[in-house]
């Protein structure tokens, strides 16, 4: 989607959400009240209204639910507008309740208002589509482009451009410039250019873009036809992508005084990663609270089981192979490393990760704590230090590390957490290191802040009821 749409279409959304958010709670007051009457507290009412307006404005810009909204069916929107409505009134009311203010709050409106709005905003959402999409495709704003390449990639350029080319962009022509093969329709477009005349069909025919994909061709020949597509005000997009397999991130930027592109299979958006980074420090902190008042018991019992420190340190490796120490309270032998070399054999995992049922280096109450994940507290700290997340990939062993090959290094090209999806998909029933690897993969590809919320919210059920841990 080129920038004008994208502008035009998030802010056009955001409007009309407000508004429907707007007009869905002043009907949920009228029904439940008879007449649109504030009760006893208008302020409470007016607060309520301006958090749903300020939520929304929030999770539009910040977890971009509006991303692929033209290429969503009707149901997709459904249920994307259902879990908006239900996570609004989740915050609101955890909010309200946050401030002691929560039963002074109609329960009544609450339920009108998120059975309204879902309808409202749905239905507006329904016919947004239509709109835009009759705006998009109109004769001014319908995006002409050209496609130069050679014969080699032209069935996979026409193909993989019409896939992916938003609803505003319209493949008017084709040019094969190593061979002739004018009049032949590639996918329903007519090729109607070589390398003799493509430049003169470019100067005469209505055209807004044109993309060139000349993989391999004569730099002098490519540049040539940039300069002079360039001349004639066409914006030009050049295919500089030397690897074939699809990127994630490709972006065209400057370093130290070069022009260059970037290539990333992960790029997250600042912005998101900020929110982040200040949910850390929120939650390591209340962690290390937490940590702090339980340390006297759980110390007290590690002593009373065996001799030996209370916290366990380990070096462990964090973002892009950066070492820290990790703290734990200790929950085996002080002998355990020495012996871990003894038990090499019984190791039960496939791979480069040690785990062992029945682990002797265990102490009776580290089976205890381990249980209740209760020896991972101490990892607030390291939370609120920045070198670990809440959520994120299991941080590797320096042992492990050293023998990494390049598919699991990426792994650790997110901060390392406390939790992930491998702690909550039944770490305890995982006997296979590349099944880690692919679940801490899974999770870097599809990174979200709402992927976290998730992972978070398992996490407390998974060490509620005990599962998957041992």
């Amino acid at each position: 989607m080129n920038r004008k749409t994208k502008i035009v279409e998030g802010y056009w959304l955001l409007f009309t959400d407000l508004v429907s958010i707007t007009v869905a709670y002043i009907i949920s007051i009228l029904i439940r009240f008879q007449k649109f009457r504030w009760v006893d507290e208008p302020e409470l009412h007016f607060m309520v209204c301006i958090c749903f307006l300020l939520f929304c404005t929030v999770y539009s810009f910040l977890f971009d639910w509006n991303r692929e909204f033209l290429r969503r069916g009707v149901f997709v929107e459904f249920i994307a507008v259902i879990k908006f409505n239900v996570f609004m009134a989740l915050s609101v009311m955890a909010f309200l309740f946050l401030l002691q203010r929560g039963a002074d709050f109609s329960r009544l409106v609450m339920g009108y208002f998120v059975i309204l709005d879902v309808l409202i905003v749905w239905s507006v959402r329904i016919g947004t589509k239509k709109i835009l999409r009759v705006y998009f495709t109109s004769k001014s704003n319908i995006v002409k482009i050209m496609i130069i390449t050679k014969d080699s990639a032209l069935d996979k350029t026409v193909t993989k451009l019409k896939a992916a080319m938003d609803i505003n962009y319209e493949i008017v022509a084709l040019a094969c410039v190593d061979v002739d093969r004018k009049g032949v329709v590639i996918d329903g477009i007519k090729v109607n250019a070589d390398g003799s005349n493509v430049l003169d069909l470019a100067r005469q025919m209505p055209l807004d873009e044109v993309f060139v994909n000349l993989p391999e061709e004569d730099k002098d020949y490519v540049r040539h036809i940039i300069y002079d597509l360039e001349s004639m005000g066409i914006v030009c997009h050049y295919n500089i992508d030397i690897v074939e397999r699809p990127q994630k991130e490709v972006r065209v930027g400057n370093f130290a005084g070069y022009t260059v592109v970037t290539y990333s299979v992960n790029h997250f958006d600042y912005r998101r990663m900020t929110i982040k980074r200040l949910l850390d420090v929120v939650g390591g902190l209340v962690g290390c609270i937490l940590t702090v008042l339980v340390t006297p018991f759980v110390a007290l019992a590690i002593r009373i089981d065996s001799p030996g420190p209370i916290f366990f340190a380990q070096t462990r490796i964090g973002k892009n192979g950066r070492r820290f120490k990790i703290y734990k309270f200790r929950s085996m032998y002080i002998d355990a490393e020495e012996r871990k070399k003894e038990l090499e054999g019984q190791n039960e995992m496939q791979g480069l990760m040690f785990k062992m049922d029945n682990d002797p280096r265990i102490t009776r109450v580290g089976h205890f704590i381990r249980k209740t994940s209760i020896d991972e507290l101490p990892q607030f700290f390291n939370i609120v230090k920045g070198d670990m997340s809440l959520v994120g990939t299991r941080p590797p062993t320096e042992d492990e590390f050293e023998k990494y090959n390049s598919h699991y290094r990426r792994r650790i090209s997110m901060t390392p957490g406390l939790t992930g999806l491998w702690q909550i998909s039944g770490r305890s029933e995982i006997v296979d290191f590349d099944e880690v690897v692919k679940l801490d993969l899974e999770y870097i590809d599809n990174w979200t802040l709402g992927l976290d919320m998730k992972i978070l919210f398992r996490t407390i059920w998974v060490v509620l009821t005990g599962k998957g841990s041992k």
